[in-house]
């Protein structure tokens, strides 16, 4: 942990103009009284670092939003219009939500029943998904699977395999989709050959390099209109930030 001398002096400096105070250009017994005087300020006034704190939160918290506004304008086409992800909801909805998903995260599966309730009950809003395998052959097996289910048996089908997969307990593995194509009447072997096909690897690979480059590192992960969600929430924070985006709107 930072001794709260540290922290304040680097507070301090980050509020003065590099160009009025550069500790870079302090000799050593420069550097040594400031530490002493800030130290001191401190210990005399220790009411002030929870607020020194705080602005530095929200300073960081702004400069997350801007980055969040300026990956959302760089990869925009990739994010709301690749022409493969599967879109659900009201395509003509004005609010976009897309999430990124593993079918083998726990957190996936807590966010499904929230996501579906909100678009059934909304009624306004563009759902995309985004398949983003990263917990290992499993979660490739079956973003392979329904990536290939959408090629061979259309949106329907895909959305069918998703909410099973979803919803699905225990392991994902061969057996496991031959069982779900069972239940769906669905071509298995069709979809088994789909699965190992170039255009199910190039949208996996293409659906990774995003998240990559818009700093995505787990899942779930949403984008809800302009505003990045990295991680879990409930169906009514999930709600107030449509609010939000459409008040903004």
């Amino acid at each position: 942990m930072l001794r709260p001398y540290i922290l304040a002096a680097g507070l301090a400096l980050a509020a003065i103009p590099a160009s009025a105070f550069d500790l870079s250009n302090m000799t050593p017994d420069e550097k040594a009284a400031f530490g002493a005087a800030v130290r001191e300020y401190l210990l005399e006034n220790p009411e002030v670092l929870p607020e020194a704190i705080a602005v530095l939160e929200e300073r960081r918290a702004a400069s997350a939003e801007t980055r969040d506004t300026q990956l959302l304008s760089e990869f925009s086409a990739q994010i709301f219009d690749d022409g493969v992800s599967w879109v659900g909801g009201n395509p003509d909805g004005d609010v976009t939500i897309v999430e990124f998903l593993d079918y083998r995260c726990g957190y996936c599966k807590r966010a499904h029943p929230a996501v579906t309730e909100l678009i059934e009950t909304d009624g306004n809003i563009r759902l995309i998904v985004k398949e983003f395998p990263i917990l290992g052959d499993a979660s490739l097996l079956g973003a392979q699977y329904a990536l290939a289910a959408k090629m061979v048996g259309g949106d329907d089908a895909y959305h069918q395999v998703h909410d099973m997969l979803m919803t699905m307990r225990g392991d994902l593995n061969d057996a496991a989709l031959a069982r779900v194509s069972d239940d769906l009447l669905l071509d298995h072997d069709a979809i088994v050959a789909q699965m190992a096909s170039p255009e199910v690897e190039e949208i996996i690979r293409d659906n990774r390099l995003l998240g990559q480059a818009l700093e995505i590192n787990g899942t779930p992960s949403f984008i809800m209109g302009e505003q990045f969600v990295r991680g879990f929430v409930e169906v009514d924070q999930m709600r107030a930030i449509i609010k939000e985006q459409r008040d903004a709107g």
